[in-house]
């Protein structure tokens, strides 16, 4: 029996510093095919080779991976500054809108790191660009240094509210994450909910409120070591019970 497919949003890169390319980590498809048991299909994410229409009719789920450039400030009404970043404005032009028609759908998407402030930004939210410079913040960028192990390594808690989504899901009130970002949310978009946040205060887990499907998303990088980690499995374990919900639906919803 076929697999439902799961896009995967991508990220434009240049190899070398000259060829263009849109990539995604393996950590992504690994995750999505070993423990949601869904065919992973990695997107380029640029409206000049597709439409947010054709990927709502392909694809039954969305990964929204995290990725190094940011999404841009013009997208939630401010000015682009140097403390921004990098920018891929051709994913920006694909996720937000297919955020929210997912929402309008009740399609299935889960947003990580960069996918979660798309999330926030989609449903008319702001971003800090920088959270390591506010005051009484930590820095939640991923060292400089060290082995992927080392980078990826669980370095703070994340709480939850009690009898919250995330705290039902996990069965606990606080877990261990890693943390590999610059920005965070400012502003929570319209039926943002902020379910869990970090010990500084920092926004880490958001999902929709009265959306019909799943929109859980968080801000750390659930896809490394998703299928040993056990605050991971359970975060792709649902998505892909969501998707399989969603694939065996979307015949009925296609022919209404």
């Amino acid at each position: 029996m076929a697999r439902p497919i799961v896009g995967i949003i991508g990220n434009s890169y240049l190899i070398n510093d000259e060829y263009p390319a849109h990539a995604g980590g393996s950590h992504n498809s690994e995750a999505v095919a070993e423990v949601s048991k869904c065919l992973p299909l990695l997107i380029p994410a640029d409206p000049r080779y597709l439409s947010v229409e054709e990927l709502l009719e392909t694809c039954d789920g969305f990964l929204l991976t995290g990725g190094r450039p940011n999404v841009h400030p013009e997208e939630y009404g401010e000015a682009e500054t140097e403390a921004h970043g990098a920018f891929d404005r051709a994913r920006d032009a694909i996720t937000l809108p297919l955020v929210r028609a997912c929402v309008e759908r009740g399609q299935p998407f889960f947003g990580i790191c960069r996918g979660f402030q798309e999330v926030n930004v989609a449903l008319g939210g702001t971003l800090y660009p920088e959270i390591r410079d506010l005051p009484g913040r930590m820095n939640h960028r991923m060292p400089p240094d060290g082995t992927m192990e080392e980078k990826f390594a669980l370095r703070h808690m994340v709480r939850f509210s009690e009898g919250g989504v995330f705290h039902d899901l996990f069965g606990a009130v606080e877990v261990m994450t890693n943390t590999l970002h610059g920005q965070g949310i400012k502003r929570p978009g319209s039926r943002i909910v902020i379910d869990g946040h970090a010990p500084d205060g920092t926004p880490e887990a958001i999902y929709v409120e009265n959306a019909p499907g799943f929109t859980l998303s968080v801000q750390w990088h659930p896809e490394w070591d998703a299928a040993n980690d056990p605050v991971s499995r359970p975060l792709f374990t649902a998505f892909g019970d969501a998707v399989r919900a969603w694939a065996a639906r979307a015949p009925l919803q296609k022919s209404a």
